[in-house]
C-alpha cells in the first residue's frame, strides 16, 4: 500500500470512526418496519437521548407557545404564553440578552411572528423586520412590527427609528393596520411569508381556515375553507416550493400543512387566487397530537413532541421525534427520544444549518420549562450517512482487503 493511500484511507477511517460509528453500531436494532394501512412506510428508531441532545444554558425565564425568527448567530426569542419578554440567544456566546417586551395592553395567548423580507433593502442585512399578530374575540387584537438590529452589537441604536420595541403595523399613510377579521380565531395561528416576492403572508388558523393577506394593498385577497373537520391550530406549516404549473406563466405556490391526522398539500396560484388541497397520510404515532415544534430542512419535516389537546385521565404527551419525507411520502418516528415529554416548544435552524434548537415548551406535569437544547441535524437525516457509509467501503474494500 502507498503511503498517500494509507494516509488518505486513515482519514477517512478516523471521520468514520468519530462522527459515524455511533450512528451505525445503533442500526441493528434502530430500524423496526411497521406496516400502515394508509400506504406509508413508518420506522421506529432507538438513538439515546445522552448522545442526541446537548443541553445549553436556561433560558432567561420559563416559556412555552413561544415564537421565535432567525437572525445571523441570534436566535430571536419573541414572548411566549402570557410573557410580554423578548430575548436574543447567542449562538455562539451561549449567552441571552433582553430586547424588549410586548406592550402592556397586549396578551400572547398563541401568537404568531415571521420575519418580513424586504427586497428594498437587500443590502442592509444587520437589520430585520419582525411582523407579530395575534388575537381573537376575546383576546385583544395585536399586528406590531420590530425593526430589529443586534443587541450585540457595540453601535448606538437611534431611539427615533424605534428600533428593538414592538410597534403598530401601518399603511403606506401610517394608518394602523390590524390583521385579522372580528371573528377570526388567531390562537394557535400559524403564517408563512411568500419569500420571492414578500406581498402575501399565508395564515392557517381554527376552525379549519386558510387566509392571503397582501401586504402592497394591507387587505385580505383570499379566505377558504381547508377540507378538514379537524380544529386548526398549533399545528405545523411550511413552504416546500415555489414552482411554476405547466403553464409556464402561471406561479404556484406549495405548502405542506399537518395538525393530528390531518395532512395537506396546500397549492395556491396566484394568477388565479385559487386554492387546491391534497390529502396526504399521517402515521398512527402522530396523528393524535398537535403542539408540537416542527422544522423543514432537507426535504424533511421533523416533529418535536406533542399532545392530544385533551385534559384529565385521556391526556397524551408524546417524547418521541417524527419526521416526514416529502420525496418519499414516508413517516419514521424515533420513539421516547426527548429527554421528557414535551409541547407547546419551538424549534428553530442555526445559521449554518447544523443543529437545532428546541426551545422552552411544557411538560407532562403542564409545568412550563426553560430548556433549551440543541441537536445536531445530520442524526436525524439518515440517507446522507447511509450514502457516505457505502461510499467508504465501495472505495476503500481493496484495503480493507490489504489488511487481512
Amino acid at each position: 500500500m502507498e503511503k498517500r493511500d494509507f494516509l488518505h484511507f486513515l482519514t477517512v477511517f478516523l471521520f468514520f470512526k468519530k462522527e459515524l460509528c455511533p450512528f451505525f453500531l445503533s442500526m441493528g436494532n434502530r430500524f423496526a418496519i411497521q406496516n400502515s394501512s394508509k400506504r406509508q412506510s413508518e420506522q421506529s428508531n432507538h438513538l439515546t437521548t445522552s448522545t442526541t441532545f446537548e443541553n445549553l444554558k436556561s433560558l432567561p425565564i420559563a416559556l412555552h407557545q413561544s415564537q421565535c425568527v432567525l437572525h445571523k448567530h441570534e436566535l430571536l426569542i419573541c414572548g411566549g404564553y402570557l410573557q410580554r419578554n423578548c430575548y436574543s440567544y447567542h449562538t455562539i456566546k451561549n449567552e441571552y440578552k433582553f430586547i424588549c417586551e410586548y406592550p402592556n395592553d397586549i396578551t400572547l395567548l398563541g401568537h404568531c411572528v415571521v420575519k418580513m423580507i424586504n427586497n428594498k433593502n437587500k443590502d442592509n442585512n444587520n437589520e430585520i423586520t419582525l411582523l407579530s399578530f395575534g388575537g381573537s374575540l376575546f383576546i385583544k387584537r395585536h399586528t406590531l412590527i420590530m425593526k430589529y438590529v443586534s443587541v450585540w452589537s457595540n453601535k448606538n441604536i437611534n431611539d427615533k427609528e424605534n428600533y428593538n420595541q414592538w410597534i403598530p403595523f401601518t399603511d403606506n399613510h401610517n394608518y394602523p393596520i390590524i390583521i385579522g377579521r372580528d371573528k377570526d380565531l388567531y390562537q394557535g395561528v400559524r403564517a408563512i411569508i411568500d419569500k420571492k416576492n414578500s406581498n402575501l403572508l399565508f395564515i392557517t388558523y381554527r376552525r379549519n381556515n386558510i387566509s392571503v393577506f397582501d401586504f402592497n394593498t394591507f387587505q385580505f385577497i383570499k379566505h377558504d375553507i381547508l377540507p378538514t373537520d379537524n380544529w386548526i391550530q398549533f399545528h405545523c406549516f411550511v413552504s416546500i416550493s415555489k414552482s411554476k404549473s405547466k403553464n409556464l406563466k402561471e406561479k404556484k405556490y406549495e405548502m405542506l400543512l399537518f395538525c393530528y391526522d390531518t395532512g395537506l398539500l396546500i397549492q395556491y396560484y396566484k394568477d388565479y387566487n385559487t386554492f387546491q388541497f391534497y390529502k396526504i397520510s399521517v402515521c398512527n404515532d402522530i396523528s393524535r397530537f398537535n403542539g408540537y415544534a416542527y422544522l423543514c430542512i432537507h426535504n424533511i419535516i421533523l416533529f418535536f413532541g406533542g399532545w392530544n389537546d385533551t385534559f384529565g385521565n385521556n391526556t397524551i404527551f408524546s417524547k418521541s421525534i417524527h419526521t416526514y419525507s416529502i420525496q418519499e411520502n414516508k413517516w419514521t418516528t424515533f420513539q421516547n427520544i426527548l429527554p421528557s415529554t414535551l409541547y407547546d416548544c419551538a424549534a428553530i435552524l442555526s445559521e449554518d444549518n447544523i443543529y437545532m434548537h428546541i426551545i422552552g415548551g411544557r411538560n407532562d406535569k403542564n409545568v412550563t420549562l426553560s430548556t433549551h437544547m440543541k441537536t445536531k441535524v445530520r442524526i436525524w437525516n439518515d440517507s446522507q450517512l447511509v450514502i457516505f457509509y457505502f461510499y467508504f467501503l465501495i472505495k476503500h474494500k481493496y484495503i480493507l482487503y490489504c489488511m487481512k
